[in-house]
């Protein structure tokens, strides 16, 4: 039986609102003002949920490279067929998603499910939006389960000890670890390396990680000017050369083909072709716990 852990909000508020309607959390805790990177990730990915300076950063930052709603659907892609393989492949049935971001169908508890119903699923994310739409990760199979942990990527221990993820997850059977699109916006300061070793700790040998991570290597000039768009709305990013993507990997077994553009990885024909390298900005790679 699913297991919901907030009450079902109503209907979201869409572009141009002011506030969400009382849905059970303070209207004041979401920031309609500034924009929000997951807000921008839905605007350029054809979604309905953003406010007018998620859309106006969004056309500025597609404006300075305008391949951007490109490299967006190709790591949604990427996630999409990640998740099928670590179902279909290898087997998973437990799944801890952090950075889930706003509800995209198919999320990755309907990838994973319509695999193995069974599936079970934890979604992780600390964006007040994120959590009043998180009715749509809770809709779980009934032979599954989904739950969802409001907590800051940062901060692991928050994670870990939430008794949600104790309650949805077998820690004794492998865990998929699934860090998509989110070390990006973090900077040394915050060790993005350790944080994702702290994850993966208590994770049983055969658990696998799946990431991708933001890199500047492919078109530096374009990608920079979008970072400079970021930063100047209070989003710092911090890209990664592919030597950098590595140190997330080490002790892990790599899936071939390793890291590699996320278009590159395990492509099936449907959204790859015509795809230039110099459109991608975002590594993918899928990794063993030996």
């Amino acid at each position: 039986m699913t297991h919901l852990l907030v009450r079902k909000p109503p209907p979201p508020t869409r572009m141009g609102d002011t506030a969400l309607p009382d849905n059970g959390w303070p209207a004041d805790r979401i920031d309609t003002e500034n924009a929000h990177s997951a807000r921008i990730y839905d605007y350029i990915l054809g979604g309905k949920d953003y406010y007018p300076a998620d859309q106006e950063a969004g056309d500025a930052m597609a404006r300075e490279w305008p391949a951007l709603p490109v490299h967006m659907r190709a790591n949604r892609d990427w996630m999409n067929r990640a998740v099928r393989w670590l179902a279909e492949e290898a087997g998973m049935r437990q799944f801890l998603d952090i950075g889930t971001g706003i509800p995209t169908s198919p999320n990755l508890h309907e990838i994973a499910q319509a695999v193995a119903p069974e599936s079970r699923v934890v979604y992780v994310d600390n964006d007040p939006i994120v959590l009043t739409l998180s009715q749509g990760l809770l809709a779980s199979a009934p032979e599954g389960r989904t739950s969802y942990i409001e907590a800051d990527f940062r901060d692991p221990a928050a994670i870990l000890d939430a008794p949600e993820l104790r309650e949805t997850l077998d820690l004794d059977q492998p865990v998929a670890l699934t860090v998509i699109a989110i070390v990006h916006f973090m900077l040394d300061a915050d060790d993005a390396v350790g944080v994702v070793r702290r994850l993966l700790e208590p994770l049983p040998s055969g658990s696998y990680l799946a990431m991708s991570i933001g890199t500047a290597e492919f078109a530096p000039d374009e990608v920079g000017r979008v970072a400079r768009e970021y930063a100047a709305r209070n989003m710092p990013m911090r890209l990664r050369t592919i030597d950098e993507a590595h140190e997330f990997f080490e002790g892990l077994q790599l899936v071939e083909p390793g890291i590699v553009q996320v278009h590159k990885w395990h492509p099936d024909g449907t959204g790859e072709q015509g795809i230039r390298d110099e459109d991608i900005a975002m590594y993918g790679a899928v990794a063993r716990k030996p």
